[in-house]
């Protein structure tokens, strides 16, 4: 076969670039590559590799793994509360730059999975706290760990799924959680999940299936939770003892009520403030003493130590007719 019969299936060879004007590195990334790599330059200094010790059934220690994020620079870093979870409450975190330190745990809250460490620094870098409130479905995300021990690995995909609920080690239920197809192994439990900004919208905390990962979301509840482990080392809950998700309000009550939303009760646990106060499965609860709830994460910011002990009245959609409920809730424990 000619030369002049192999352009004519590939083409002709295209001249060589010269040296001289070439473009670099940088104008040959696209969109979403620069996206990627502006994350990835951004938050990899704030996240650090975590090594725990672990004591295990008979008492044994085991050497255990996972990821940190850097929330200020003298030291406080965000985990997963099961990373640190029967640890003798230290370790030690290595970072991007080969500093290697020593960390003690501030608090714990297994009911979201979130915990607080402190490092003995006081020039980290640390990342900027988003809102997941914000994400929509098909966003651009980037999970930044440690899977497998390979520190400062990056993956990236999109938010599959808001809403999520995702069941806990204290056998509880985190809600809202960010389901998303960035690639999560072992490891990365711990580290930052990252808009394409840059901003952590969530921990990454469980690995639910090949292309199916989990975060708990960084929002105005989880804020609470945080500033709560910083200062108290706990978070005090109200419980209610309910079940529940979002759900959109029929046009007419919408119009009526102002608000298009509300959290509607899938379950009652038995015995609970709840349960006494009369709450039934498909109840739809569009207030709590007159503040609108739409949503899960307006329920759980009331849901506060404040709130324990005293009444509340839940105003809810039964059957198409508002009524309303008086609750005392309890604290919920451990």
């Amino acid at each position: 076969m000619t030369i002049s019969a192999i352009d004519a299936i590939l083409g002709p060879q295209q001249p060589a670039s010269a040296p001289d004007g070439a473009p670099d590195d940088d104008e040959a990334l696209d969109a979403y590559s620069r996206a990627v790599t502006t994350v990835a330059e951004r938050l990899a200094p704030s996240v650090g590799s975590l090594r725990v010790s672990r004591r295990v059934r008979g008492g044994r220690l085991l050497d255990g793994a996972g990821s940190s994020v850097v929330i200020t620079p003298d030291g406080f870093m965000l985990t997963s509360a099961h990373v640190v979870a029967r640890t003798d409450g230290t370790g030690r975190a290595s970072f991007v730059d080969g500093r290697e330190l020593e960390f003690e745990v501030v608090g714990a809250d297994p009911l979201s999975d979130l915990a607080v460490l402190r490092a003995d620094a006081r020039d980290l870098v640390a990342g900027e706290l988003g809102d997941a409130e914000r994400l929509r479905v098909g966003q651009l995300v980037v999970a930044i760990g440690n899977p497998h021990g390979f520190a400062g690995s990056v993956t990236a995909g999109v938010v599959s799924a808001l809403g999520r609920s995702l069941p806990t080690q204290a056998g509880r239920i985190v809600d809202n959680v960010i389901q998303t197809d960035a690639a999560l192994n072992p490891g990365n439990s711990g580290g930052a999940l990252a808009d394409g900004r840059g901003r952590i919208v969530g921990i990454n905390t469980a690995v639910a299936g090949v292309g199916l990962g989990l975060a708990v979301p960084i929002n105005g509840a989880t804020r609470q939770i945080i500033a709560a482990l910083m200062t108290d080392g706990r978070f005090r809950r109200a419980y209610l003892g309910i079940a529940g998700g979002p759900r959109p309000l029929p046009p007419r009550l919408a119009r009526e009520l102002q608000q298009d939303a509300g959290v509607e009760v899938v379950q009652v646990v038995a015995g609970s403030p709840a349960a006494r106060a009369g709450l039934r499965p498909e109840d739809l609860i569009v207030a709590v003493d007159g503040s609108p709830i739409r949503g899960v994460d307006e329920l759980h910011k009331l849901m506060v130590g404040d709130a324990i002990g005293r009444t509340l009245r839940l105003s809810v959609i039964r059957e198409g007719q508002r009524r309303d409920v008086e609750l005392v809730p309890a604290e919920l424990e451990g």
